[in-house]
């Protein structure tokens, strides 16, 4: 027999929930509206396949000195850090899935990362260039993302930290958005290295094949401490156990790199 009102309360149960996830999503807009914000650019890059992939950090370097020359480039792009795969990491394929680096772009706003595809000099003096570097062209795998800081300022623009494991994440389906938003927004320390963190949430127009909804950042000071914190089973294992729960990992791309570039 059913228990008297049991029906009742599952009903408020489920209101219940439903406004706490309410209220969550709306203490992180909240958030967002105390602190000016910030925008990205990031692209997920694969090298033009003829370049071999010790030569890969120079191609990119030189096509990055072509915006010198590109004024409205030095206006809205405030600093640069280009995020090259740790080709010595022993981290497995099917999480990076043979992506070879990331670049990560401040802007001066968030009109910025419309003009540039639009700016003449940039499309006549960097966009020939890039399928010289890349597989592809750079708008076809360049995402718009709000930053929002984790653990202390990402250190990015500092020279402080030079390695750094960038995941972009696919929520999982049937994950509510704003509880997923919430537990990827706890400031946490999955490993003792870590020196800074934070989270970029990606703005709903995408290229094709990049269906990403957030970009998580972890910096370390370098290459080596990168390295060892991700063999450090008793850290990295539980971290990947809680990102196959709450995202679609085979649609996610987790990717540790190092710095090759950065400006200013």
């Amino acid at each position: 027999m059913h228990q008297p009102g049991g029906r009742l309360n599952k009903v408020k149960h489920k209101i219940r929930l439903k406004r706490l996830s309410i209220k969550r999503l709306q203490l992180s807009k909240l958030r967002f509206t105390m602190t000016p914000p910030v925008w990205k650019m990031i692209y997920l890059a694969r090298r033009n396949p003829q370049l071999a992939a010790a030569d890969f950090p120079q191609a990119w370097r030189e096509h990055s000195a072509l915006g010198r020359s590109c004024s409205n480039v030095q206006t809205r792009v405030r600093s640069v850090a280009q995020c090259v795969r740790l080709l010595d990491a022993h981290w497995p394929a099917t999480l990076h899935h043979g992506y070879d680096g990331v670049n990560l772009l401040h802007l001066s706003d968030r009109a910025s990362a419309d003009a540039i595809w639009h700016d003449r000099q940039t499309l006549a003096v960097m966009r020939p260039d890039e399928p010289r570097v890349f597989d592809r062209y750079v708008r076809d795998c360049a995402l718009v993302a709000r930053e929002q800081r984790l653990l202390a300022p990402p250190p990015a623009d500092s020279g402080q930290a030079n390695a750094v494991l960038l995941a972009f994440l696919k929520r999982r389906p049937g994950i509510d958005p704003a509880a997923w938003q919430h537990t990827l927004s706890q400031p946490t320390r999955p490993w003792p290295e870590l020196g800074a963190s934070a989270i970029n949430w990606v703005e709903p127009e995408r290229p094709p094949g990049y269906d990403y909804d957030a970009i998580l950042e972890y910096w370390f000071s370098d290459a080596e401490q990168l390295t060892q914190a991700l063999a450090n089973a008793a850290a990295t294992q539980p971290w990947l156990a809680q990102r196959q729960t709450d995202c679609d990992l085979a649609a996610s791309v987790l990717i540790p790199t190092y710095i090759s570039h950065r400006r200013p």
